[in-house]
């Protein structure tokens, strides 16, 4: 598939982001209906939370399905799956200080150090903000591209903080982080195998063998 043109790909951009405010849309709309089930606030924090890490795992799937498919134009929609994974994130957090603990800032210090998954869930989501702050061109000028690259690969401790953040959450029943887990090892393991095939290409193409049987260093630009 050849890369699409400008107006096809904004199109594209303006149906995804309307397409990501759709679980929002459902809360919305679960809410006005009174249908969010018998304690709707921990409904909406868990369904918050659950699409913070759901968008995690879409935006790490970008790069592979890219690089499998040959598609370079999805890499132009990462920046905005990165930025709904933040927004979700930024509710999920703000339904638990406002809904559950009601802004105690005290209740709020003791849980963090008492309870591992908050604890991991802070942790994630404090990651999270600076790769919120720096996803745009200037950041990327600013820092520089290698560095920009270096904060941004923080997304996969963010990613596995936030499958144990649910997993620890969610205790008995731990089907659905466990599939998050697979999914996650999955994204990662491929990006490690490329990793290092790469680095097996470039330690083979460092030397030449010429006929002498001499082994002579070949720089190599990467």
């Amino acid at each position: 598939m050849k890369n699409p043109s400008p107006a096809a790909i904004s199109a594209i951009k303006v149906f995804l982001f309307l397409l990501c405010l759709l679980p929002l849309a459902h809360l919305a709309w679960g809410a006005w209906q009174d249908a969010l089930g018998a304690n709707p606030i921990e409904f909406v924090t868990r369904s918050l939370g659950t699409w913070t890490l759901k968008f995690l795992l879409i935006t790490l799937t970008v790069t592979p399905l890219r690089r499998l498919s040959g598609w370079h134009w999805l890499l132009r929609l990462r920046r905005m799956l990165g930025l709904y994974a933040f927004f979700y994130g930024s509710l999920h957090l703000s339904s638990y200080l406002w809904w559950d603990q009601f802004f105690d800032w005290s209740a709020i210090a003791k849980d963090i150090l008492k309870r591992p998954f908050i604890t991991v869930g802070m942790s994630a989501f404090l990651l999270m903000t600076p790769l919120a702050l720096t996803s745009n061109a200037w950041a990327i000028r600013r820092l520089g591209g290698r560095r920009w690259q270096a904060l941004h690969r923080s997304i996969y401790v963010i990613a596995i903080l936030g499958v144990l953040h649910y997993a620890w959450l969610i205790k008995k029943d731990l089907f659905l982080p466990l599939i998050y887990f697979v999914l996650l090892a999955l994204l990662l393991g491929i990006r490690a195998w490329w990793r290092n095939q790469e680095r097996r290409g470039q330690q083979a193409g460092k030397y030449l063998t010429p006929r002498r049987g001499r082994i002579i260093p070949l720089v190599v630009r990467r």
